[in-house]
């Protein structure tokens, strides 16, 4: 009884991390973005994150090793030096990763939080195609038929957007000019980049015996570096002129936090949670980005936007769904390498 009651309560945990994850992540860069005052640099918020990222894991590393100083330089020294054909292969997904949070700053400065967070959804159809192309994976027919109206309520709140002029009303005309174009294209830059890595990353490690801390530890140790050099290409000079911290303040910090901090809370318990779960999460996210984008960025909701976001939560459910399971239940055993097998393909959310 306590197992199941445990089993529960770890569920309801997960849908409430996934969906605060989801929702917060994206409201926080919208506002940090389009807020009043000096306007940070993305590409070291990007940067910064990883840093963080690193030392976290470096963090939960030690621990899994047991706090021994000797074991833990001794795992380093075996998954990340001792071992440089694995370590060359996590670069591609490195170099991805930081392209697509630059791009995601990019989309966040251009679209509404709401807009960004259903054409964000996007990714599940490039993963598809993806897994399809490079795993010779076969989609069930519901999962086709997802990908269909996924595509055909992104276009509905794309049109909902261009159609009525503009869904956001500006509260500050002083501040950044809005190019909603480009941030469409942002968005679907990283929902490819996206699809590829996740995909990329479950042809190289099929069989790695690597935690998914281990793993982060990998891509942070090479993500810092292509991030130093995106920073000095894209924003050398403003970097020179005004520093490197330039607009930071606890809010940005607390952006940075979070971004770093909340991949690793997902990666964490996502075991527990199935594709239904993960299906609500996913739609909680995009309703409470609608209604916080209401009150915070004065978003218009129109109908147009909200069946196009009826559209896009349905395909995240319909893509989840097996009808085969119901034919026939997976085992325990099943369950539990399904859960080991996810956990280490999610080393980045």
């Amino acid at each position: 009884m306590n197992i199941h009651m445990n089993t529960n309560t770890l569920k309801y945990i997960s849908l409430l991390t996934l969906t605060l994850q989801n929702a917060i992540l994206g409201l926080s860069m919208r506002y940090a973005r389009t807020r009043p005052g000096d306007i940070f640099l993305s590409s070291t918020a990007v940067l910064m994150s990883e840093f963080a990222k690193l030392i976290t894991c470096l963090i939960l590393v030690f621990n899994e090793e047991g706090k021994d100083a000797q074991r833990f330089v001794r795992s380093l020294h075996k998954t990340i030096v001792a071992n440089p054909i694995d370590t060359l292969k996590v670069c591609v997904p490195s170099l991805v990763y930081i392209v697509q949070n630059n791009l995601l700053y990019v989309s966040a400065s251009h679209l509404d939080a709401a807009t960004y967070q259903v054409t964000y959804q996007l990714k599940i159809l490039t993963t598809a195609m993806f897994a399809v192309v490079i795993l010779r994976r076969k989609l069930l027919n519901t999962q086709w038929g997802s990908l269909l109206l996924l595509v055909a309520g992104i276009v509905l709140v794309q049109l909902a957007q261009t159609d009525g002029g503009s869904a956001v009303k500006a509260k500050d005309e002083t501040g950044p000019v809005q190019n909603r174009m480009l941030g469409l294209w942002a968005a679907l830059g990283a929902c490819f980049l996206s699809g590829f890595a996740g995909i990329y990353f479950e042809k190289i490690l099929k069989g790695a015996d690597i935690s998914v801390w281990m793993r982060n530890v990998q891509l942070s140790l090479l993500s810092i570096p292509f991030g130093l050099i995106t920073c000095f290409v894209n924003d050398a000079s403003p970097i020179y002129e005004k520093g490197f911290f330039y607009g930071y303040d606890m809010f940005i910090w607390y952006l940075v936090l979070l971004q770093a901090g909340g991949g690793l809370i997902v990666a964490a318990v996502v075991k527990y949670a199935d594709n239904i779960l993960k299906g609500f999460a996913t739609s909680l996210a995009i309703i409470i980005s609608c209604i916080a984008s209401i009150y915070i960025f004065d978003f218009n909701l129109t109908l147009q936007f909200s069946c196009g976001a009826g559209l896009v939560i349905s395909s995240i459910f319909l893509y989840g769904y097996d009808p085969g399971r119901h034919a026939s239940k997976p085992t325990m055993q099943q369950q539990q390498q399904s859960a080991a097998d996810e956990e280490k393909l999610l080393p980045r959310v």
